[in-house]
């Protein structure tokens, strides 16, 4: 399976930005465990801090990748552009946060990608990307 994961702005930062929220393990690292546990599965990673370029990977990605895990970081609540991009696409989206955005500030209850996405996951850490790649495993079968 092909896997495009998809992290938006300032999550180059995880494992140094407020650990206390988004842990203390980078994602560099976190990657080449998903790469180990999943050694069968195709997965590719992108970071940006810049909306246009979500967008353009995921036009680039939605017609020829199995699935994308997509966390859109605080352009999840602001971004029209997203979501048009991802119902757009054909690959299935997965919506990941690390925290539990809805245990957070008022302006982050809402999500304005959601309704475009397969399924959401938030609030299990760096392993709910671990949690989407089982879930679009799991379709597959």
């Amino acid at each position: 399976m092909k896997i495009q994961i998809i992290n938006g702005p300032n999550l180059n930062l995880v494992g140094t930005r407020e650990p206390s929220v988004y842990g203390d393990q980078n994602f560099d690292s976190f990657l080449e465990e998903i790469k180990k546990k999943y050694p069968k599965e195709d997965i590719h990673y992108f970071q940006t801090n810049v909306e246009g370029e979500i967008i353009n990977k995921l036009h680039e990605t939605g017609f020829n990748f199995d699935g994308i895990i997509l966390n859109a970081g605080g352009y999840t609540h602001t971004s029209v552009a997203i979501h048009d991009a991802i119902a757009a696409i054909a690959s299935p989206v997965i919506e990941v946060h690390l925290s539990n955005i809805y245990a957070r500030e008022d302006f982050r209850h809402t999500s304005l990608i959601t309704s475009k996405c397969r399924g959401l996951i938030a609030g299990f850490g760096i392993n709910g990307y671990t949690m989407a790649i089982d879930a679009l495993l799991n379709s597959k079968k």
